[in-house]
C-alpha cells in the first residue's frame, strides 16, 4: 500500500559509521571472541535514528575496500593499514543490519558514496519523497545536494547542508564538488590535486568558471582575482590531464546496483523500516546487547507493524 504522507528517506554511509563507532565505542568481543564493539555502536545508533521519526533508510556499504577507482589512479585508497579487528566488523555490520530489517546495499565494484549517490537519485525521482538525507560528512557527497531536498546531514556534529549550506562551505555549487576536488585534492581518497591550489583559490576560481575546462588558460583572461594565478595558471595547464582523471575519481555514479545487477530499489516503499527479523534477537544477545532486540521490538509496536 503507498503511503498517502510524504516521506523522508535517510541514506546511511554504514562504511563511515563503522570506523566512527570502531574509534570512539569501547572494544568488545562477542562469545566467539569475535570483536563486534564498532557493530554494536553502529546497529544502536541506526535504531536511535529510527526512534527519532526516520521511517525510511538503506546503509550503503564497501564489502570491499578497492573499486574500479583503483583501477584509475595508482594511489587510491585501498585496505592496507586498517586495523584487522575494524576489517573483520565489515561483512557481520551487514548481516546485523539486515537482521535488524534495514536494507543493506554492499558495493563491490563501486563504492558506498556511489551507493548513496544512487539512491538519493532513485527516491528523488518519487513525487513522494520531500527530503533525502545524506548521513555522512564526506565533501564528495556534497556533489548529490540538491536544493533543500537532497541534503547531507553529518550526524556527529548535527550539521545539516543543504544547497546553499555546500556553496558556504565550499564556495562552489554542488555540480563543481568534483572539479574543486580534482584541484585541492582529497587525502582521505588518496589522490593529491595540484599543486599550489587550496581551498580558496579553488572555490575563487570554481565559484566564477564552475568546471575546470571552463577555467581560460591565460589568467589574464581570469575576472576573479586570486593570489598567485599566474602560478596556479601554469600549473593547471601542466596538470590538466591528472586534473581530469582526479575529477574522475571524485565524481560518484548513480548506476550503481546490488551484486546481482539488480536497482538498489524499484519502489521507495522497499525503505520503510518494518521491524527488525526474528534472528536479530538472537544476535543481539550474541553481541553482548538484548537491549537492541527489545528495542527494536518497541519501536515496532509503537508504528503498528505486525510481528515479523
Amino acid at each position: 500500500m503507498r503511503p498517502s504522507r510524504r516521506v523522508r528517506v535517510h541514506l546511511v554511509d554504514g562504511t563511515y559509521e563503522l570506523f566512527r563507532h570502531h574509534f570512539g565505542a569501547p572494544k568488545a568481543t562477542d562469545a566467539a571472541g569475535q570483536p563486534v564493539g564498532a557493530v554494536r555502536g553502529v546497529v544502536g545508533s541506526l535504531l536511535a535514528l529510527l526512534e527519532r521519526t526516520a521511517t525510511h533508510m538503506a546503509v550503503a556499504t564497501d564489502h570491499v575496500i578497492e573499486s574500479f577507482r583503483n583501477d584509475l589512479w595508482p594511489g587510491y585508497k585501498t585496505g592496507d593499514g586498517i586495523d584487522p579487528d575494524l576489517l573483520a566488523q565489515f561483512h557481520p555490520l551487514e548481516d546485523a543490519l539486515r537482521a535488524m530489517g534495514v536494507p543493506v546495499w554492499p558495493m563491490t565494484e563501486m563504492e558506498a558514496d556511489d551507493g548513496m549517490a544512487s539512491g538519493a537519485a532513485l527516491a528523488a525521482r518519487d513525487h513522494r519523497v520531500e527530503v533525502v538525507y545524506l548521513c555522512t560528512p564526506d565533501k564528495d557527497l556534497a556533489q548529490c545536494v540538491a536544493g533543500d531536498r537532497i541534503v547531507q546531514w553529518d550526524r556527529r556534529r548535527n550539521e545539516l547542508r543543504n544547497e546553499a549550506g555546500v556553496v558556504e562551505r565550499f564556495g562552489v555549487r554542488p555540480a563543481s564538488i568534483p572539479d574543486y576536488l580534482a584541484l585541492v585534492g582529497d587525502s582521505a581518497d588518496g589522490f593529491p590535486g595540484l599543486p599550489g591550489w587550496g581551498a580558496k583559490s579553488a572555490a575563487a576560481v570554481l565559484g566564477r568558471y564552475g568546471r575546470l575546462e571552463e577555467i581560460p588558460d591565460d589568467p589574464g583572461q581570469w575576472d576573479v582575482k586570486v593570489r598567485g594565478a599566474e602560478r596556479l595558471a601554469a600549473t593547471l595547464r601542466e596538470g590538466r590531464e591528472a586534473a581530469f582523471r582526479f575529477r574522475e575519481l571524485a565524481t560518484l555514479r548513480e548506476d550503481a546496483a546490488l551484486g546481482s545487477g539488480a536497482a538498489l530499489f524499484d519502489d521507495v516503499d522497499e525503505l520503510q523500516w518494518q521491524g527488525a527479523l526474528p534472528e536479530f534477537q538472537a544476535l543481539s544477545a550474541a553481541m553482548g546487547r538484548p537491549a537492541l532486540w527489545h528495542r527494536a521490538e518497541r519501536l515496532r509496536e509503537s508504528r503498528g507493524r505486525p510481528s515479523r
